[in-house]
């Protein structure tokens, strides 16, 4: 799985470039010829097309204008004919609904100076603290979807706006402006910033997910390898709903969402940009791409978008500055897979060798849901609500699909023996994580202490 942010650092080998710098200038006269001979061909094709499409398809608004004889006849030189083609289709009147929506995002990140041996141990100087000079670090797109009074918002992707110092946005008519970021999800990979409505001409009009056919047009709208090529649109069909996806965090934190498959064009710098239907709606918020399988094997057309249902859910949150409310089960966890054979046996007492897959409770916090049902340590969780769990990342999507308040079946194996109990989930995860981080500071102040002794 590889993200689609266009980092902005021409010591980035991360991405191959498609294209290279002509080497001299026979190359130019190839490449010349070649463009007007496709220039030509294309404008053959459009006129054939225009007869066609004229007597074949009702839907699409054609005119075109007969050259006149003098133009015709005139064998001295070639000329552009007179001839003019309005179309008006689907795709180009959804695009015209959302295209000015949709923006470029360039984040900038402060330069850091060389540290001395003494500043990597103790943090840098005074001196050293405040002067990073702001540079481009990588490009994305987002979607303006509500303005506010003087205020609009914007989503985008979390990885689009990680460690940014600052974020610029650039509109579909060339203005430019500040951003600021309101809110982050790492685990939905969604953002929104908050800009002045001054330049805002267009909100974007969010679909019902749960609505979208496989099969049905798609169009991914953005900012494919950067600015430069900013308000592109690429077109497809919905390729698949539902499609469970595992990415990789910064910290290296696996995790598994839900996610709507594409094979609409989605290159580096798309994320955060729009997947729209043939209406001008947004029916999800590009994310990332699968080019080369874990085999090695080279993979196209394969594009996932954040289906628009679970991006309002969580936007409307992050517009508050809050986290994102989660159910907390209460469990540290590790893959079965990972386990020995042996430890399955003499520890955890699992006789079935058929086995194999689920998490295996490390630990269990105090009056959280899961004590509260009985989960113990050493406990291996298989089932919730009936479903099949194979590691933490599938059992963190299913748990996360729930709502603080919900009830959840969970089933797992205590010394051997199958058990399936109710849970309920009152309890809210950011608290656990707040206590997490809290436990952490006081471990590393104590280590400081012990170091300054």
């Amino acid at each position: 799985m590889r993200k689609d942010v266009t980092p902005n650092s021409s010591k980035s080998n991360k991405e191959k470039v498609v294209y290279n710098q002509p080497k001299n200038n026979s190359y130019m006269k190839r490449f010349g010829v070649s463009l007007l001979a496709g220039a030509l061909g294309g404008m053959l094709v459009v006129g054939g097309y225009t007869a066609i499409n004229h007597n074949s398809n009702s839907s699409d608004k054609v005119t075109s204008v007969t050259p006149s004889k003098s133009e015709v006849n005139d064998t001295g030189k070639t000329k552009v004919q007179n001839a003019k083609v309005d179309v008006s289709t689907d795709v180009t009147k959804a695009v015209k609904n959302v295209e000015d929506a949709v923006v470029s995002v360039t984040t900038l990140q402060k330069q850091q100076s060389q540290l001395s041996d003494l500043e990597r141990i103790f943090g840098p100087s005074d001196n050293n603290k405040n002067d990073g000079e702001l540079a481009e670090a990588s490009e994305g797109s987002g979607v303006i979807y509500r303005k506010d009074g003087n205020k609009a918002y914007i989503v985008t992707n979390n990885h689009v706006v990680a460690n940014a110092d600052a974020v610029s946005i650039l509109f579909n008519n060339g203005e430019k402006t500040e951003a600021k970021i309101v809110g982050t999800d790492v685990y939905s990979d969604l953002a929104v910033l908050e800009i002045s409505s001054k330049n805002v001409t267009t909100v974007a009009e969010f679909a019902d997910s749960n609505d979208i056919k496989v099969g049905e047009p798609a169009l991914a709208m953005g900012s494919p390898l950067g600015s430069t090529f900013s308000n592109s649109v690429s077109q497809g069909i919905v390729s698949a709903k539902d499609r469970m996806i595992n990415n990789q965090t910064e910290d290296g934190q696996l995790i598994s969402s839900n996610a709507i498959q594409t094979d609409a064009a989605i290159n580096p710098g798309n994320s955060g940009g729009a997947l729209i239907n043939s209406s001008g709606q947004v029916i999800g918020i590009n994310s990332s791409k699968i080019a080369q399988a874990a085999s090695g094997v080279s993979a196209e057309g394969m594009g996932f978008a954040i289906p628009s249902n679970d991006v309002v859910s969580i936007i409307n949150q992050l517009e508050k500055g809050k986290p994102v409310a989660r159910p907390m089960l209460g469990v540290s966890m590790i893959d079965l897979n990972i386990v020995s054979a042996e430890e399955r046996e003499s520890v955890l007492k699992l006789k079935d060798k058929d086995i194999t897959n689920g998490v295996v409770v490390g630990g269990v916090e105090k009056d959280s849901p899961a004590e509260k049902a009985g989960i113990k340590k050493y406990d291996v969780i298989t089932e919730l609500d009936g479903k099949a769990i194979n590691n933490k990342s599938e059992l963190q999507s299913v748990l996360y699909r729930k709502k603080i308040g919900d009830d959840m079946d969970i089933t797992f194996y205590h010394e051997g023996k199958k058990q399936t109990k109710k849970v309920k989930l009152d309890q809210d995860s950011a608290k656990l994580l707040e206590k997490q981080q809290k436990q952490q500071k006081e471990k590393e102040s104590l280590d400081q202490s012990n170091f300054q002794q």
